[in-house]
């Protein structure tokens, strides 16, 4: 089993290559244009356009239900050979709660908490989008373990923007990191 690396928008390219990824989630504002690195293919790139918010903001795209649903299924169809990129505009919230929620979806015998302690642990200033996370933890049917779990780590250190890391899908040592 392989593992998610997770980049803001300024080091994906860089992330990609430096992991060999052959698969990429990108989380980002509608508007933005994102150019697919080398060696992704355009099936094997999914873009979900939303904003970086938490509540619904007129004439802002909050994250919905049907992105949580094209995320699951991303993940589901990735074949775990190379590793999966996933990367937002900085690196701090989208792209933080999609890998928890894939490693979730993947690995459902991850513990919410323990899960949620090593992303904080990689990722010191990881503030997962909650929003996310709920419709997550409610399709997944967690009966609220998840939100709760990212809530127990809190916001996390100011950055403007994340240091790439890695999340593994299992929390014994086999991932790379």
């Amino acid at each position: 089993m392989t593992y998610l690396v997770v980049s803001s928008l300024a080091d994906m390219n860089a992330t990609v290559a430096k992991h060999g990824a052959r698969d990429l989630l990108t989380l980002i504002n509608a508007e933005t244009v994102v150019a697919r690195p080398d060696g992704i293919a355009a099936d094997r790139h999914l873009v979900l356009g939303f904003n970086d918010i938490t509540e619904p903001v007129e004439g802002l795209a909050a994250p919905g239900e049907t992105h949580v649903h094209q995320l699951i299924e991303f993940g589901r169809s990735w074949s775990r050979e190379t590793p999966l990129a996933i990367h937002c505009f900085a690196g701090i919230s989208r792209s933080t709660a999609a890998a928890y929620i894939l490693a979730s979806t993947i690995n459902p015998q991850l513990d919410a908490f323990a899960l949620a302690r090593e992303l904080r642990r990689r990722a010191p200033s990881a503030t997962p989008n909650i929003r996310l996370v709920g419709f997550a933890d409610a399709i997944l049917g967690r009966g609220g373990r998840m939100v709760e779990a990212i809530g127990s780590i809190g916001r996390g250190a100011d950055a403007f923007s994340g240091t790439p890391f890695v999340l593994p899908l299992t929390l014994d040592g086999e991932a790379r990191g």
